[in-house]
């Protein structure tokens, strides 16, 4: 570890030490959480130059994320410092938090991993680990990124209430086809008590058509009692 950081660890390592004793204390705490900001920054923009751009605007939360990881994480490191008793402690504490987010690409768990990394080596006083590894993170993270197209076709859930004694047939496949690039039934329930079904596609539409156009059509058709678009 560094000689100019060795304050801040011996602080956090003795019980009686809870408050920096001086301004050169206040000095390293500052560096680290700052370090522990910009590498939290870092992290977020090799997440974003590395993915397609077509994800990067719905994707700002996640990057804020990452950012707000590595000094939360820092500042859980400058707390525990070498006490285990903090640190069983901070585990119990934690252990309350559940998240439900479900994270759809293995590629943003690393990336949360990484934030967590950087932070813990921020708030240790490691810099020269995370200096060292982002470079080699961000040149994997790039020559593995996902070749797709940037510009990822638009993606709809269409949803279509049926009479039970009238399920869809011909009609609503010729008329699907006419209006979109593609499209794949995902779902089939029962409603109103199974005098009716509830039948759901993964719609791709045309660039340029209107989803006017094939909801009045669909409820045109016999049988169809209602049809509902949600836009992914």
């Amino acid at each position: 570890m560094p000689d100019e950081l060795l304050p801040a660890s011996e602080a956090t390592s003795n019980p009686a030490l809870t408050w920096p004793s001086n301004l050169a204390e206040w000095r390293v705490l500052a560096i680290q959480l700052g370090m522990a900001f910009i590498f939290g920054c870092l992290v977020a923009l090799i997440y974003a130059l590395t993915m397609r751009s077509a994800r990067r605007a719905s994707n700002r939360p996640f990057l804020a994320t990452l950012v707000l990881l590595s000094v939360l994480i820092a500042m859980v490191t400058l707390v525990i410092g070498n006490s285990l008793a903090r640190a069983f402690g901070l585990v119990g504490a934690l252990s309350i938090v559940r998240f439900r987010t479900v994270v759809q690409d293995t590629r943003d768990t690393a990336f949360v991993i990484f934030s967590v990394v950087v932070g813990m080596g921020a708030g240790a006083g490691y810099l020269a680990a995370p200096l060292l590894g982002m470079p080699l993170v961000f040149l994997a993270a790039w020559v593995f990124r996902s070749r797709k197209p940037l510009r990822e076709p638009r993606e709809a859930e269409l949803t279509l209430r049926v009479a039970a004694t009238h399920p869809p047939g011909d009609p609503v496949k010729q008329i699907m086809e006419r209006h979109l690039s593609g499209f794949r039934q995902t779902a089939v329930s029962t409603a109103r008590g199974g005098a009716a079904l509830d039948i759901t596609y993964l719609i791709h539409p045309r660039q340029g058509d209107s989803y006017l156009t094939l909801v009045t059509e669909l409820t045109a058709l016999e049988g169809i009692q209602s049809a509902e678009i949600k836009e992914n």
